[in-house]
């Protein structure tokens, strides 16, 4: 299998600070991929350099494709209308809109709206169109559903499954381990700039285990029990507080966050 992007011995620093300490890792054609660190781990540092936007001091990085890049905070004048964007981008790139991928994303649907009048969601959707005009072979999303509600994370992530089905290589940069577990074919854990993992998601479940988080609010305040049996755990939990009647008003269920994983990664390499 071809590799679209190649990284060997990279290394950066800022001064005397060394944030990346030789990173090594292929990322396939067609591969949904995710390089994952917690702040200060050195994940923006090294997507920067894999995008073009940071020069590196040290190894290689190779390409093999046309890139796209969707970044986390992007920003379009307050009053552009999405058609007049995409219009706008295309003459950039000197292609033509391909109105497929506008009616899949549903660009038409708010065509008439101002940029400045776009809920997060249909902003995410419209950044990812104009990524798209290009026809990129390798598209960089980072933290593409931040601050989505359920019903736009699950839009993006069929958006996603799509461009995968279409043979594109898709490099994703994501804090919610439930996502990137749905969509990724590999992982890559970065972590103090170096890379601790990197692997399939059933890879990863092996390492760290089947852990999830409950979380229940009462009328007496909040609390977070870690698990690895959901159905049991929440039957205690609720049989407990019943018997105590305690009214419960909310409960979530998560797979946790990367810091709460890296936490527990590192327990297991203190042992």
């Amino acid at each position: 299998m071809i590799d679209a992007i190649q990284v060997h011995g990279l290394t950066k620093s800022y001064g005397e600070h060394m944030v990346l300490k030789g990173l090594d890792f292929q990322i396939a054609q067609g591969e949904v991929f995710s390089l994952l660190g917690v702040n200060g781990a050195g994940k923006t540092t090294a997507l920067e350099c894999m995008e073009g936007l940071r020069k590196y001091d040290s190894g290689t990085v190779t390409v093999n494709g046309k890139m796209g890049i969707q970044l986390q905070s992007s920003s379009l004048p307050a009053h552009i209308k999405p058609m007049e964007a995409v219009k706008l981008f295309a003459r950039w790139n000197k292609t033509k809109v391909d109105i497929a991928i506008l009616q899949s994303l549903g660009i038409q649907e708010i065509e008439k709206k101002q940029y400045i009048q776009l809920s997060t969601g249909q902003k995410r959707r419209l950044h990812l169109a104009l990524v798209l005009i290009s026809r990129p072979d390798i598209i960089f999303l980072d933290e593409p559903t931040a601050g989505l509600d359920v019903e736009g994370r699950l839009s993006l992530h069929t958006q996603i499954r799509k461009l995968k089905s279409q043979g594109k290589t898709i490099v994703l940069a994501s804090h919610d381990m439930a996502e990137v577990e749905t969509l990724c074919d590999r992982i890559a854990i970065l972590n103090d700039g170096k890379i601790v993992f990197c692997g399939t998601p059933s890879e990863l479940t092996d390492k760290i285990g089947k852990k999830y988080w409950i979380h229940i609010k009462t009328q007496q305040g909040s609390d977070t029990f870690e698990t690895d049996n959901i159905e049991d755990s929440l039957l205690s939990l609720l049989g407990e507080l019943k018997q105590k009647g305690i009214e419960v008003l909310d409960i979530k269920v998560d797979r946790g966050t990367l810091e709460q994983h890296f936490l527990e990664m590192a327990r297991r390499s203190e042992k």
